[in-house]
């Protein structure tokens, strides 16, 4: 499960007449612990900032999940209610969920939450949805399907040779089919 915080780094911005003015921006980031939070928020400031900025505070997120979009303008936050049934109380029970959908207007958002929850069984209710002061979201994976895999680490497919057990009191070397072979018998 993914843990959000949230950021809020305090920087002078350049505008596009050139003017300079002290902003104050929010920015979501997954990480583990408020100390990687802060780390993850630092590196990636650097590259998107030039001059000095501070990261002013950080905060735990109410995010569950985010629906990200490429073609989405501004992030929106949701707020979803789902109704449940305590057992022991016999009582029904509101709980609240809060996810963020990148959406160019309100109707798109709305849109792109419903297909992002299309994997819910039970009932929600879509409680609120309005435009919120999030500028950028910092996954600790962009795209966990097609991540670069690490030079020193190859995909299973490309592995072809069986792995190989010798044991030094036999002086004998098994193959992993050597072993199948010997469980069959």
């Amino acid at each position: 499960m993914q843990t959000w915080f949230e950021t809020k780094v305090k920087y002078v911005k350049i505008d596009d007449d050139g003017r300079e003015k002290k902003v104050s921006e929010v920015y979501l980031v997954d990480a583990v612990t408020f100390t990687d939070a802060e780390t993850r928020i630092i590196q990636q400031m650097e590259t998107m900032v030039r001059g000095e900025f501070i990261v002013d505070n950080i905060k735990k997120s109410n995010i569950v999940e985010i629906f990200p979009s490429d073609s989405g303008e501004w992030w929106y936050k949701a707020k979803i209610g789902i109704v449940t049934i305590d057992e022991k109380a016999g009582k029904e029970k509101k709980i609240n969920n809060y996810f963020l959908v990148a959406a160019d207007d309100l109707k798109q958002a709305l849109q792109r939450l419903e297909e992002g929850l299309s994997y819910v069984l039970v009932p929600y209710q879509t409680t609120s949805l309005a435009i919120c002061t999030i500028v950028d979201v910092f996954p600790y994976f962009e795209d966990k399907v097609n991540a670069p895999i690490p030079a020193n680490l190859k995909p299973l497919k490309e592995v072809t040779k069986k792995p190989v057990f010798e044991d030094e009191d036999l002086d004998v070397v098994y193959s992993a089919e050597d072993e199948e072979e010997e469980d069959q018998e």
